[in-house]
């Protein structure tokens, strides 16, 4: 068996570490410019995440992918005089061909999804980071630009390919490998570059893709130029796109210093994120802190704290805990949300953010809790809230309450301190789901009626009754039914088939208008998903086993 395929799933303690740093990078050079920074891929061959393949042609697999996020990361925060990044490439005649195949050949299902949808949310952080910080990309395609590299490139704000006669874009994972550009790839093209059925459809065929002036006529590019004019188009463009951006020309940015973290047989611990693993139960239980005392800042202690700040440090810790439990713990099926401490000390620091996000600092800090809980939405897990006596579920970290599948809050009106939810100006649209709604608005199909007389709430402790009755939770059981409750829907939810539970979440979640990102993460939770266990992509003469090899392809002609 060969040498990824064959090894044992993952715990959490042996997961793919999604931490690194600039000092660390195998694949990708970062370098600074005034207000334009360089991303130059530079993939080793030798560099894979796991044995078993070479990545060749700047390819990539999920470390480089974990390497680009990092850097995005390091653009946003540790240098916010940066207002334009050029993505290029170090290999002559090669932007980025794709993600690399023998990889995915060898890979378990499993894997090769996780890594997919990793991939995506990487390239949706650029676009995030383009409509909301003021980063705007240009991908400066010097060869060969295929797959994964071109859905690289379409996540840029403008693509400049080199006209030398022989480098093209292309999708070719339908011709090649059997399987679809579902990644992204083909709903960018459609959905965000406006290239017409017809022309998508001969593109996303022909395996050796579309060069020259046809594919910026075609609209899947926005300039050709040639050889030797291609460096200076580049950074001339990349200056004038800066010129756009809002970003400070002489602040200081902060250092993104490692995560202190712990992992062991019974989950994974940090500072405000603690993830217990129930392997018998299969259920995680996912616990994130507020701090406990309430703190007034100012913009300048704000960013005097750094990355100790409680907003960035637990949405880093949230987001680390989320992608080594996607990548690792696959038969933990539901994941309990819990929260703790002081909900005021959340109101406030909400407040604050709201109000200053005008500040680079602050709003960076922002986008990275909108990127986390979005991670959240489109993780293929089970989650129910549990709101109970001493739960902070307020604020922002009621968003993890309007993410889960269900809300149970225990009714124990006579306790000393009864559980309740609190709402702020947080949970109205600072937030936005992938569908660009906040949970609210998702929650109730942006209904007015519903919505409005949650705005006059904000602050107040909505108990297990109030809540239920204003549609925050979805059952509120008493005293004498709460733990036989409670045990009653994890153990049902853990019996039921987590294939149809994740087609069911996948569809649920993003109810009403569908966007880009919904698309995206819609094709990859199902089509992408039942694809890529098909023989014609991945039985023992599929074509994506049989890709290089020489041995013809086998295909079931039937279609379903």
């Amino acid at each position: 068996m060969d040498a990824v395929a064959s090894q044992q799933p993952l715990s959490v303690i042996d997961s793919p570490d999604y931490q690194t740093d600039p000092s660390r990078y195998r694949h990708w050079k970062l370098s600074f410019d005034g207000p334009i920074a360089t991303l130059t891929m530079d993939v080793a061959e030798d560099g894979g995440i796991r044995p078993g393949y070479k990545l060749k042609l700047n390819s990539y697999d999920l470390g480089v992918d974990i390497e680009l996020h990092d850097a995005l990361q390091r653009i946003r925060f540790e240098h916010p005089e940066v207002r334009s990044v050029i993505i290029s490439s170090a290999k002559n005649r090669v932007f980025c061909s794709g993600a690399n195949i023998y990889m995915l050949g060898l890979s378990s299902h499993a894997w090769k999804v996780n890594f997919c949808k990793f991939t995506n949310e990487t390239r949706n952080g650029i676009e995030d980071s383009s409509a909301h910080s003021g980063l705007k990309f240009i991908a400066a395609c010097n060869g060969t630009t295929a797959g994964g590299g071109y859905e690289l490139a379409l996540a840029c704000d403008e693509i400049i390919l080199i006209d030398d006669r022989s480098s093209a874009v292309s999708l070719p994972e339908l011709p090649l490998l059997g399987v679809l550009p579902g990644t992204g790839g083909l709903t960018r093209v459609t959905d965000k570059r406006h290239v017409r059925r017809d022309h998508a459809d001969m593109f996303c065929t022909n395996p050796d893709g579309v060069r020259g002036q046809r594919a910026k006529d075609w609209r899947l590019v926005d300039d050709v130029v040639k050889p030797q004019q291609f460096a200076d188009h580049v950074k001339q463009r990349a200056h004038e796109l800066a010129k756009q951006s809002d970003r400070p020309a002489d602040a200081r940015g902060i250092s993104l210093t490692p995560l202190k973290r712990t992992a062991d047989e019974a989950g994974l611990h940090y500072k405000y994120v603690d993830a217990q693993l129930d392997r018998q139960a299969r259920t995680v239980t996912l616990i994130v802190r507020a701090p406990k005392s309430v703190v007034e800042y100012t913009v300048e202690t704000a960013f005097a704290a750094g990355v100790s700040w409680w907003p960035l440090q637990m949405a880093r810790e949230l987001d680390d805990a989320i992608l080594t439990l996607r990548t690792s713990e696959l038969g933990l099926g539901l994941w309990i949300l819990k929260t703790a401490g002081n909900p005021d000390s959340v109101l406030v620091m909400d407040k604050f953010i709201l109000s200053h996000q005008s500040n680079w600092f602050v709003r960076e800090v922002l986008g990275m809790l909108r990127r986390t809980f979005a991670r959240l939405d489109v993780t293929s897990r089970s989650m129910f809230a549990i709101v109970e006596p001493g739960s902070c579920f307020a604020g922002t970290l009621l968003e993890l309450a309007l993410a889960a599948d269900r809300v149970y809050m225990h009714d124990a009106e006579e306790a000393s301190s009864p559980s309740f939810v609190m709402l702020s100006e947080m949970n109205f649209g600072a937030l936005p789901m992938v569908n660009h709604l906040s949970r609210l608005a998702s929650r109730f199909y942006r209904d007015a009626a519903q919505l409005d007389p949650l705005r006059a709430r904000i602050g107040v402790k909505l108990s297990a009754r109030d809540a239920l009755e204003a549609g925050l939770a979805t059952a509120a059981p008493d005293d004498l039914d709460w733990e036989d409750e409670i045990r009653q829907a994890i153990e049902l939810r853990t019996a039921q088939s987590p294939d149809a539970l994740t087609g069911l979440e996948a569809n649920l979640r993003f109810g009403g208008a569908e966007t880009l990102e919904t698309r995206i993460f819609g094709r990859l939770s199902a089509w992408q998903n039942w694809i890529f266990i098909r023989p014609n992509a991945v039985g023992a003469n599929g074509a994506l086993k049989v890709y290089g090899t020489g041995a013809p392809v086998k295909f079931n002609w039937e279609r379903v």
